[in-house]
Order: structure tokens, then sequence, then C-alpha cells
């Protein structure tokens, strides 16, 4: 069995796959004072009142919290008696390396991501990935990263309207009935869903425009339904990309080993 963990800036998500899908996915908040004994004990939990009683021999670890990745390796090797892999490192090979400046540092979100969308759409693509921040990854027709866009999420962005602006309200993120509001919080909510609609279709285009052949576009994330309400810029919706991913590379990784 194995343990798929995706460590993001407000959430980790785990779940488990038994090689031919995924028997169950919980969440929980981003935390660097977690302890291993508590990740256990959380997920165990879980697994008993799903009725899931499996032994797990392989986890992969994708996170861009570096100070999460400690307390996380040591549950695999305290509970699960197995080294995680960690996408990003050395010793975490990717199917095609990705093509950036020298030096350069790529998020092991957008990398999972990149993997799991070439595997299911092939290349040429753009991944806009909802999340604390609002990512574009551009797929070349090899599979391989080949750049992108960072934007601030949507939801950092209504927390930043809310700090910097003590009169204006914390409002929801939902699909406006009109894109002129009549009351402050509908105001908001038009100029977030509205706005980020704007921004995804004017980013994708001058990516297109860039790339110069024709590309598909993928919407991952918490709120890519949603936003996909809006617009028709995006082609498929995934929700268990990153998962998707995260199977593929630690695949990959073995077949190697075993080479």
């Amino acid at each position: 069995m194995l343990l798929c963990i995706d460590c993001g800036n407000t959430n980790t998500v785990f779940s488990l796959w038994d090689g031919t899908q995924f028997l169950g996915t919980w969440r929980t908040a981003t935390d660097h004072r977690q302890t291993a004994d508590q990740y256990f004990t959380w997920l165990s939990t879980l697994m008993a009142v799903r009725g899931i009683d499996a032994e797990i021999t392989e986890a992969i670890i994708s996170s861009t919290v570096p100070r999460v990745v400690f307390n996380l390796r040591v549950l695999c090797d305290r509970y699960f008696n197995c080294r995680p892999l960690v996408v990003g490192r050395p010793d975490c090979a990717l199917p095609v390396a990705p093509r950036v400046d020298h030096g350069t540092t790529v998020g092991p979100d957008r990398l999972v991501n990149t993997v799991g969308g070439f595997d299911r759409h092939g290349g040429d693509l753009v991944v806009v990935d909802f999340g604390t921040a609002t990512t574009f990854d551009v797929v070349d027709h090899d599979g391989a990263y080949i750049g992108g866009v960072i934007a601030p999420g949507v939801n950092t962005s209504l927390e930043a309207l809310h700090m910097a602006a003590a009169a204006l309200p914390h409002v929801d993120v939902t699909k406006p009935q009109s894109a002129i509001g009549t009351n402050t919080v509908a105001c908001i909510q038009s100029g977030i869903y509205w706005g980020y609609v704007g921004l995804v279709e004017g980013i994708v285009g001058q990516i297109r425009l860039e790339h110069e052949r024709p590309m598909s576009v993928i919407a991952t994330g918490g709120l890519a339904p949603l936003f996909d309400q809006g617009t028709d810029i995006f082609d498929f919706v995934e929700d268990d990309l990153t998962m998707h991913g995260l199977v593929l590379i630690n695949r990959y990784n073995r077949d190697i080993a075993t080479a």
C-alpha cells in the first residue's frame, strides 16, 4: 500500500493507493509543530473509521513547507518502516527533468502536477492550480516543466483585502449572481470571482501566445470547479491530479530501483 502525502501551505492531504485506486483521502491543517505521533494517531483513527485495515509499505511526499518534512519522514520510518521518497530531493527521479534557469528550485507541487497532467492529457499543457497561490505550470510537448506563473491565491487575496481595509468584511468565495454588486459583500465577491476569471483567462492567453503551439488547460485545486462555472478556458478539471502525479513518480522510481 502506498501512502501519498501532499503538504501545502494551508492543508496537508494524505491518500492511500492500493495499486488500482485510492481507498481514502484525508486532510489536515499544515502545522510544522505536528509530531509524527500525532500524525499517526490522527491517520490511523480515520482509517479505522473507514474500515481500512491496510499495511502501508511505501510512501511519497510532496511538500512546499520544508519544516514539515522531517516529522512526516519520521512518521513513515517509525510507524510504517519505510523511507519515503521526497519530491525535489536528489534521490527522487522525475520521468522528464524540468527545463528552467540554472539554479532555480521548482516547487514540488508543480513538478507533481506536471507529471500527472502529462500522463493524462499529453504535452503542451497549462496546469492552473487554485491553492494558497494560484499557479500556472507550463508543460512542454515531451512532459517537461518549462516554467510558469505565480499569482496570489484567491483566499490569500481575500485575507489581504480584509486586513488592509478594516471596514471591509471577510467574505466567502462564491460565484455572484451578477457582476454589479448592490451591497458590500456582493461587490467584494464579484471583484474576487470575476477578477480571478479575468486573471486566469488573461494569463493563459498570454502563455498560449508565447508557446506558439495549441495548448490544453487543466484546472486543479479546491476552487477549480467553482471557477470553471465562470469561464470556458478549462478543457479539464481534475480533483486528484497531484495525488495521481505522486503515484506515477513513486512507480517511476520503483521501476528504476528494480531495473
